[in-house]
């Protein structure tokens, strides 16, 4: 694993503020690997990776954060997923053409979902905004005072070759005199400086130091992030069952198979009749035999 695949945690001493910085070089790649995206979905799928991986080390349970923009636009579908043990995943749908532009000129009439799952759970934590006129940066800070009323901040870069991010996030506190707006807005101008060159070649020591060198500030232990998807054909076989015996039948006819490909990692599923007549029969229990005694 690249030493350019982890997430950092850090605290301000003296102040009810927190940080995260990650930085994704090998993750990335996987990501890319499997789908050549053109430039302008590239590099927001990358930074979207980014965010989901800062907004996923808020996750204090089994389970996964799953951030999804769905929308009309030249941009239909993009979706990142991490889970508990900084596993992550990222997918884009688009049309052949996609120019430069806000999310609303991406994504057309869409919005921004974040959904947190946990394990054994019947019910999930979904938050949901509409896009505005900006980036994404704009729309997730959005979300966080909607949906948390909590202070954050977001710098987030992607390219060819990493995926890069920065977040600083006011504290919730019991005693109202312990709120620093001074602080905070200080904090924010000094980050606002941060170049995106710099957030890619700099260490998150060196970024920490650039920034808030006057600070005392408490830097955890890194947490190691990888790809990692989860799809199996067990999992393939549960979302044909939803589709329906007459639905997977038409097709077979049609087709002679039933061909699915994950649209995060490309694995490729292929089913026969037999196939599909053990997926819809499992499970069942022959009726017995009536006998007469």
């Amino acid at each position: 694993m690249s030493q350019q695949d982890h997430l950092y945690r850090f605290l301000f001493e003296q102040f009810p503020v927190r940080g995260e910085f990650v930085r994704l070089q090998d993750s990335w790649q996987e990501v890319l690997n499997r789908h050549e995206y053109p430039p302008v979905v590239r590099d927001l799928l990358g930074q979207a990776m980014a965010a989901t991986a800062l907004l996923g080390a808020t996750i204090k349970f089994l389970g996964s954060l799953i951030f999804q923009i769905q929308g009309d636009g030249p941009i239909s579908l993009l979706v990142v997923q991490v889970d508990t043990d900084r596993q992550i995943r990222a997918m884009a749908e688009y049309d052949e053409d996609v120019e430069d532009g806000s999310l609303k000129e991406l994504f057309g009439n869409g919005r921004l979902v974040i959904t947190i799952e946990m394990e054994g759970a019947k019910e999930r934590y979904q938050g949901i905004v509409e896009l505005g006129e900006g980036g994404l940066e704009e729309a997730i800070q959005g979300y966080f005072q909607r949906s948390e009323q909590l202070q954050t901040r977001l710098w987030l870069t992607a390219d060819e070759s990493q995926a890069t991010g920065l977040l600083l996030q006011e504290m919730p506190v019991e005693d109202e005199s312990e709120q620093v707006d001074d602080a905070w807005d200080r904090f924010v101008i000094l980050a606002e400086t941060l170049t995106d060159e710099e957030m890619k070649t700099l260490s998150v020591r060196e970024i920490l130091h650039r920034l808030f060198h006057e600070e005392d500030i408490r830097l955890f232990e890194p947490q190691a992030i990888r790809f990692h998807c989860s799809c199996t054909r067990g999992r393939i076989e549960d979302t044909l069952r939803q589709l329906g015996y007459d639905e997977i039948s038409d097709i077979l006819r049609e087709q002679g198979m039933v061909s699915v490909d994950c649209s995060f990692c490309n694995k490729h599923y292929e089913f026969d009749p037999i196939d599909v007549e053990q997926i819809f029969t499992e499970g069942i229990s022959p009726e017995l035999p009536k006998t007469r005694h």
